[in-house]
């Protein structure tokens, strides 16, 4: 999609043709449009601001069309010039390009020509503001982040470069994919990308989950009154309720086939029908979609339309699941600790160090929501100034029915072995593992194994069932 609200400047002698241009590109959605007489009133404008483009007649009494055109090469070479002029001749087109036109457009030639070459200058234009973005950003490592992602409690440099990347691409008008995992945290990125865009509008979410066809259209586009029973009159929809903002897609891999090729007319042609309507509207919200489901996977294998899947995913961003980050378990149980402390009304309690090292053991297949629950349960049953570790490990271990199945089902590995380990070696192997998996820590790797500490430590004590060496 073009953008239409930037800087048009049209130089011309003659009013009457800065008129119908102005009108012309008016009609065609262009919303700034200044007309200038005389070269002179084109200068202080452009020091003050950038323009799309520069529309320039050749041939005006008080000024040499040549020289303003070399001397915006000179002055002002990021903005395009357009020479629209009465003088056709092939001379002058060489003349023009030579000296840095973007487009020679004869005034005998069809409006729909001039309309192009500065929609084309326009999208030229974005595009350079675009990778100009994109390598700023990125190449600033190590300058502060917005304010809008502190929501994000994190230190992993993934993350952190996912930081930069939103930066850099949430002003495209493009679709934004998030990808992760169900507790990664993909609400709190798309508020920041809506931040990072500087769109005036709203954020407006929807949860595609359990929305049949009628029920998504009903809600996304909304409806004309007497559409279906009920519809006692009109109902804006959510993309409405958007405009100029940003719509947030949840569980987008839910979407039914019907559903898909709505949203796909809306996302390449900015165009959809409510329900019960006969004419299109259109919108301007940018759109985020996330999904936990692999769409790529599903689009290969045609239950999500592959249309739809590239174009949701000009832009894709894919959060990695709690378990790889390890260094961020330190910030989010602090932070935790210290929301569910003032929402109970309680004295923050302090943080055993053995609570890491049994949170480094959890695979964490809630990610940080999960992570946030345990911490808010455990703060609100705590009684004593030190956070207890029992609730903790009532949750990490009774998640072990089915933890317990996928381990017996690992144990099949065994019969691929053309020799079996002996227990002795078996044993040695689980409690080195439950070791290394608890940092250490007796206690942690005994819960991992289903005996007691007590047990643990007699049998490391008398090297039944465990060998020091490596």
């Amino acid at each position: 999609m073009i953008e239409k609200d930037g800087l048009i400047l049209c130089l011309d002698d003659d009013v009457g043709v800065l008129k119908r241009l102005d009108r012309l590109l008016r009609f065609e959605g262009f919303s700034e449009v200044v007309l200038c007489e005389h070269a002179r009133e084109i200068w202080p404008l452009l020091k003050e601001r950038k323009a799309v483009a520069l529309v320039l007649d050749l041939l005006m009494p008080d000024a040499d069309g040549y020289e303003v055109l070399e001397a915006m090469r000179r002055e002002h070479p990021e903005v395009p010039v357009i020479v629209a002029t009465a003088l056709d001749d092939l001379d002058a087109v060489v003349r023009c390009m030579k000296a840095g036109a973007f487009d020679y457009v004869p005034k005998s030639a069809e409006s729909t020509r001039l309309i192009a070459s500065i929609e084309h200058a326009a999208l030229i234009g974005s595009l350079q503001e675009y990778n100009k973005s994109l390598r700023d950003t990125l190449l600033a490592g190590d300058r502060a982040l917005p304010g809008y992602f502190n929501a994000i409690i994190t230190r992993d440099s993934r993350m952190l470069a996912i930081f930069r990347y939103i930066e850099a691409i949430a002003k495209s008008d493009k679709a934004i994919l998030l990808t992760g995992e169900s507790g990664t945290g993909k609400e709190l990125f798309a508020a920041a990308i809506h931040a990072a865009s500087g769109r005036r509008g709203p954020l407006v979410s929807l949860n595609i989950a359990g929305l049949d066809d009628t029920m998504f259209s009903d809600t996304l586009f909304g409806h004309k009154r007497g559409a279906f029973t009920g519809a006692d009159g009109d109902r804006p929809g959510l993309i409405e309720r958007a405009s100029g903002g940003t719509l947030f897609l949840d569980e987008i891999g839910d979407l039914s086939p019907q559903s898909q090729v709505k949203l796909l007319r809306l996302i390449e042609q900015r165009l959809y029908y409510p329900l019960g309507a006969d004419l299109t509207r259109s919108s301007d919200a940018l759109i985020v979609a996330a999904t936990n489901k692999d769409v790529e996977a599903m689009a290969a294998g045609g239950s999500f339309r592959q249309d739809l899947f590239y174009r949701l995913g000009t832009h894709r961003i894919h959060i990695p699941p709690l378990r790889e980050r390890p260094d961020d378990l330190v910030l989010l149980v602090e932070r935790f600790v210290e929301q569910a402390a003032g929402k109970f009304a309680k004295k923050r309690p302090a943080v055993p160090p053995e609570l890491y090292e049994l949170l480094g053991a959890h695979d964490f297949p809630g990610n940080v929501r999960e992570l946030e629950s345990m911490i808010h349960d455990a703060v609100g049953r705590s009684d004593t100034p030190v956070l207890a570790l029992s609730s903790f490990k009532d949750k990490i271990f009774k998640q072990g029915a089915p933890a317990r199945q996928a381990q017996k089902r690992a144990l099949n590995a065994f019969a691929a072995l053309p020799v079996l380990p002996s227990l002795r070696e078996a044993s040695d192997e689980l409690i080195r593992e439950a070791l290394r998996r608890s940092g250490g820590n007796q206690g942690v790797a005994a819960a991992l194994l289903g005996i007691s500490r007590t047990a643990l430590n007699r049998r490391i004590k008398s090297g039944d069932g465990y060998d020091e060496q490596p």
